[in-house]
């Protein structure tokens, strides 16, 4: 497990780097054609991670039920967002993957409620959610670049 959270850790940072280097402006710009901004897709990863891993393991997750209710799957932009969100977010980027290392490795996650996800895979432990995280964020991240070139 040590290299699948080396990879959530840098790609973490990448989406750091990303809230750091976009202004405000260019982080809520939806372009044409696209239904979701550069800080949704960072948020919505943030969110999913918690999703994924801690509650369907049945445990408390670090994000907001109104952040949850914000970046879920099947949630789109709906408005600017404020600097104080961006920063709860960057916030968000590495201590909820910390977190997820620090339960890991002293045995929290126990028991598992299966999830199917979009690619038809079944999650079946926290294990799998933690794997299969990494996947969702590098589509997350290809989405980001694609917007990058629009923005």
């Amino acid at each position: 497990m040590e290299f699948t959270f080396d990879i959530a850790l840098k790609n973490r940072a990448i989406f750091k780097q990303f809230l750091e280097q976009f202004t405000l402006e260019q982080l809520n710009t939806v372009p044409e054609g696209y239904s979701n901004n550069i800080f949704w897709n960072v948020a919505h990863t943030v969110v999913t991670q918690q999703l994924l891993v801690y509650k369907l393991s049945g445990l408390d997750m670090m994000v907001s039920d109104d952040l949850v209710e914000r970046y879920r799957k099947g949630t789109k932009t709906e408005g600017d967002v404020t600097q104080a969100q961006v920063d709860e977010i960057k916030g968000l980027l590495f201590t909820t993957i910390e977190k997820t290392i620090e339960d890991y490795n002293n045995k929290v996650f126990k028991t598992y409620n299966e999830y199917t996800v979009s690619t038809k895979s079944t999650l079946a432990s926290a294990e799998d959610a933690i794997a299969f995280n990494n996947f969702h964020e590098g589509i997350h991240l290809g989405y980001i670049l694609a917007l990058k070139k629009n923005i």
